[in-house]
């Protein structure tokens, strides 16, 4: 394997905190003329609305308290599961992968799953060729397009292109795009995004000749020991589903990662104040 740094990369310095709540995705959104609230306590706030309707979105926001100052609607999204919000429980947590970057490299090797291990071999034995760059701001982007019509066959919602290019134009550096090459060929792609000590696994793609060679596993395992040698904290794999997507959770965690689950969604509005006992209602899906 021939690695390519295309690019000088600085320390983080900022603590873990996730990508919703981080300074970069502040950045990004005010960017392309959205305009999210920062409060006093230093959670991100997403506003939106709909017609008359104002819409406040606290997405893996740390939220021992409901900032009773907003108006309209709050969705609120925590990093931690929580079960005594004055509000109203909406869906069950979601559990994430995280992979501790703060022990030697040595380590992380020795950490892996023993199929995925084989399978880093599998790949190193194929002489693929990865690159790492930083992300092209363009919304034509292979890695974008492919992303897009992934999103509309398998019908889910993830960030729009737009957006994934304006984080790379707006934090310089930050967008990680690592490519392996196979021959001539682009087999497959990975795009991590850093925000401070934290950087998160964004988008994935592997053509049917990637697969074959393993290619998304030497490029996860690029990834993490770039991120690693740049004293980055902590990888963010995102959520995972062994349900509905059991091979790609499988894939995660055959890093080593440990999950953790969130802590569920809840409405709150100033009318449901009075209501007693809200986070009661169904406390057991949300644990």
């Amino acid at each position: 394997m021939r690695l390519m740094a295309l690019m000088f990369d600085a320390a983080p310095t900022t603590s873990p905190i996730p990508l919703q709540q981080s300074a970069e995705f502040e950045a990004t959104l005010r960017h392309i003329g959205r305009t999210p609230l920062r409060l006093q306590d230093g959670r991100l706030v997403l506003r939106r609305k709909f017609g008359p309707l104002q819409v406040n979105m606290l997405t893996r926001a740390h939220c021992e308290s409901i900032p009773r100052d907003l108006n309209g609607i709050v969705l609120i999204a925590p990093d931690s599961p929580i079960c005594n919000l004055p509000a109203l429980p909406l869906t069950s947590p979601a559990t994430v992968a995280e992979l501790d970057l703060s022990p030697d490299l040595k380590t992380l090797h020795a950490n892996l799953k023993g199929k995925w291990r084989n399978r880093l071999r599998h790949a190193q034995s194929h002489h693929l060729r990865i690159t790492r760059q930083n992300m092209p701001t363009n919304c034509d982007h292979w890695i974008l397009k492919a992303e897009q019509a992934q999103q509309r066959r398998l019908k889910y919602c993830h960030w729009p292109a737009a957006l994934t290019s304006a984080f790379a134009q707006i934090n310089t550096g930050d967008a990680k795009l690592f490519t392996a090459h196979y021959g001539s060929d682009i087999v497959a792609g990975l795009l991590v995004l850093r925000h401070g000590s934290v950087a998160t696994y964004h988008i994935g793609h592997t053509s049917t000749a990637g697969r074959i060679v393993s290619a998304q596993t030497l490029l996860l395992w690029s990834a993490i020991t770039w991120a690693q040698s740049k004293g980055i904290a902590r990888m963010d794999l995102g959520v995972i589903d062994t349900e509905t997507s059991a091979g790609l959770a499988r894939f995660k965690l055959g890093t080593g990662a440990q999950t953790r689950k969130l802590g569920g969604t809840w409405l709150w509005h100033r009318a449901l104040s009075p209501i007693t006992g809200l986070g009661r209602i169904d406390r057991g899906m949300m644990m």
